[in-house]
């Protein structure tokens, strides 16, 4: 089984047996910047109770991460963000608000500065980073192209702030590693020439010192231990990511698809 905490384990486990850094984007961010390091980032689109256990687990093997919070109420679950928090990890904005006013750069950036401090009660918010909004025509980081980050005091955002032809970019995206295809906003260029399809075969590539030495992984939330959760997760994602493949080829599916999306994190 992939996508299971304990896959994820192995994945850290071999980072640090290879001698990589864990360092957070913030600290990335501020110039900290060893010789060998991994940037884990964490996406909590959903489930906030999962990334709180990844958040467990990276404590206990002695490492900090990012997480990206987003407002939505199955992301944005006040007593979690508290806990990840006191784990000494980097809590982050994981923000839409382009694609939640449809549009309107001004409404958006008004939300995006609300948004923002109401994240900072929590934690000194420095790095954001932009939710892809699969369903909205709108890319979040288009905001950016009207307005500055470093006015809200944000100092860094992925997409933004790194070359990903120097550090790698490995996301699991789609529920896979190799789930580009399915991907909308979540691409980046890069010259790696590097691709793998379980978590095995990365464990593998950093075994035999093949894995780039800087890096930035995201994992989302979907990892579990839970076995009627992890069928659950696979089966819609194995569905999710078809109908969204067919969407970018038919307008049809594609109102379907926005629907369905938006319904669901308006519940």
């Amino acid at each position: 089984m992939d996508f299971t905490l304990k896959s994820y384990t192995s994945l850290i486990t071999s980072l640090q047996r290879a001698g990589y850094k864990f360092i957070t984007f913030e600290e990335y961010c501020r110039g900290v910047h060893p010789e060998k390091f991994a940037i884990l980032r964490h996406d909590v689109d959903e489930i906030a109770k999962n990334a709180l256990k990844m958040a467990i687990l990276e404590h206990n093997m002695g490492i900090k991460a990012s997480y990206y919070f987003r407002i939505v109420r199955q992301s944005n679950v006040p007593k979690i963000i508290k806990e990840v928090v006191s784990l000494k990890h980097e809590i982050g904005y994981h923000y839409e608000d382009l694609a939640f006013h449809n549009g309107d750069y001004d409404k958006a950036i008004a939300s995006f500065k609300t948004n923002l401090e109401y994240f900072r009660q929590y934690y000194p918010v420095c790095t954001v980073c932009m939710h892809g909004s699969s369903s909205s025509k709108y890319d979040n980081r288009l905001l950016w192209q009207q307005f500055n980050l470093a006015d809200f005091g944000v100092i860094g955002e992925p997409y933004l702030s790194l070359d990903f032809n120097k550090i790698y970019y490995l996301t699991d995206t789609g529920y896979a590693w190799d789930g580009g295809k399915y991907a909308i906003r979540d691409i980046v260029e890069n010259n790696h020439g590097l691709t793998f399809h379980t978590t095995s075969q990365i464990v593998e590539s950093i075994d035999a010192e093949k894995f780039p030495k800087q890096c930035m992984i995201l994992a989302h939330t979907l990892w579990s231990d839970n076995i009627c959760q992890w069928i659950f997760l696979h089966i819609r994602e194995f569905f999710r990511n078809n109908i969204k493949y067919l969407s970018l080829h038919n307008k049809f599916v594609a109102n379907i698809y926005n629907w369905a999306v938006n319904t669901y994190w308006r519940v």
